[in-house]
């Protein structure tokens, strides 16, 4: 099993001088080569990479840019790699078309592969091409030896090393127990259990903070030192949000893990969530997204199921299905069995109970990190029906 563990780094003064001109190598290349295959698109042409990589050796044998050989070669190569992944992506329609890196805007990243890097086993040590030893601060011993090490710099200054490792699954106790799951803003998740999980807020709570942070780097000359020294103070609050929120939701996922051996979630299209004005703030620091992709990465065995499935307006004990039920409503009464339910934990259920019937009948359920996508809304309600006859 595939895995990848960052850790950070700690360069020397040489090393970050040189970290920082092997970024700007690979950002000069990549926007160089996203700018001539943006002139070709448009000329009808098509340049692939290959035609990227025989620019690349025409480039580094001009003078002026005798700079490019100065870097290990991998990192600049690898980023034609990454642009080219980027138009793959544009063209299956899985994303938009490729932007130009800014220096300083976002994270800057340089991918090593193995024949540009020694990974010594025994005493933890990395060494990189023309770089040296790289200081690190392992968390755990890493069991084996990495595929790839990526070197990043975020705008706060700090250094992470990335590694691709292959490691051996853990086994975990089997607990039988399967749960529901209803995610939200207020509060995050609701378990078919009845327990709620709150949202801790990470960006809210530090919003009065950023607000004067943002307020005080407005007023700096940009691209004075005082203007750079109040970036990176920005950009650390905004880390050590990042940070509390990710820890939060391994927190949250590994719970999970641990007690369920099936979790049911919904497929939710997040994406059109977030345009709600309303709710992309508090939605966006929920990070409902990431929440979902860490228990699939977890869990034993992770359902979802159909995103059209009214698991808030359905009753969860007789079947009644509701013809409205306004967001606000956080508890409604069954008019059929007269059943008071809270909202979230109603869906919670719901969820759990279509979720165990579509599974039972096998539709197109694997063992692990499956989707139940081709049940229809009739299904699902006809199933949830049954469910609710069967259990009474």
């Amino acid at each position: 099993m595939t895995r990848r563990w960052t850790f950070r780094a700690y360069p020397t003064p040489a090393q970050a001088e040189h970290l920082a001109q092997t970024f700007g190598c690979c950002r000069l290349v990549y926007n160089g080569m996203l700018a001539a295959r943006t002139v070709a698109f448009q000329r009808g042409q098509r340049l692939t990479f290959v035609g990227t990589s025989a620019k690349l050796t025409a480039l580094k044998r001009d003078p002026d840019m005798a700079f490019l050989n100065d870097v290990s070669c991998v990192p600049v190569q690898q980023s034609l790699r990454h642009l080219q992944t980027a138009f793959v992506n544009f063209f299956a329609k899985r994303s938009a078309y490729p932007t130009f890196k800014k220096k300083g805007r976002t994270r800057d990243s340089a991918e090593y592969t193995r024949s540009a890097f020694k990974f010594d086993g025994e005493a933890q040590r990395l060494t990189l091409a023309k770089l040296g030893v790289l200081a690190l601060r392992l968390s755990r011993s890493v069991p084996s030896d990495p595929s790839t090490v990526t070197v990043s710099r975020h705008p706060s200054g700090r250094y992470y090393v990335s590694m691709v490792i292959e490691v051996t699954p853990v086994k975990r106790v089997s607990t039988g127990q399967s749960v529901g799951i209803d995610f939200g803003v207020f509060p995050l998740a609701t378990l078919s259990t009845g327990e709620t999980v709150p949202n801790p807020r990470h960006l809210g709570r530090k919003s009065t903070l950023l607000a004067r942070a943002q307020r005080r780097l407005s007023r700096k000359q940009r691209g004075s030192n005082r203007y750079r020294e109040h970036a990176r103070r920005v950009a650390r609050l905004h880390e050590k949000i990042a940070d509390a929120r990710r820890d939060s939701l391994h927190k949250l996922s590994t719970m999970l893990a641990r007690r369920f051996d099936t979790i049911y979630v919904e497929d939710l299209h997040l994406r059109g969530m977030v345009k709600n004005h309303s709710l992309a703030r508090s939605l966006s620091d929920a990070s409902i997204g990431t929440a979902i992709r860490m228990i699939e990465a977890k869990g034993e065995t992770v359902v979802k199921i159909d995103r059209w499935f009214p698991s808030s307006k359905l009753c969860s004990l007789c079947g009644h299905r509701l013809d409205a039920l306004p967001l606000s409503v956080r508890r409604w009464v069954c008019p059929k069995c007269g059943t008071d339910h809270s909202r979230d934990v109603n869906a919670a259920k719901n969820i759990l109970a279509v979720g165990q019937t579509v599974s039972a009948r096998g539709a197109g359920v694997r063992t692990a990190r499956t989707s139940v996508r081709k049940a229809t809304r009739r299904r699902n309600v006809n199933h949830l029906k049954e469910h609710a006859h069967v259990s009474s």
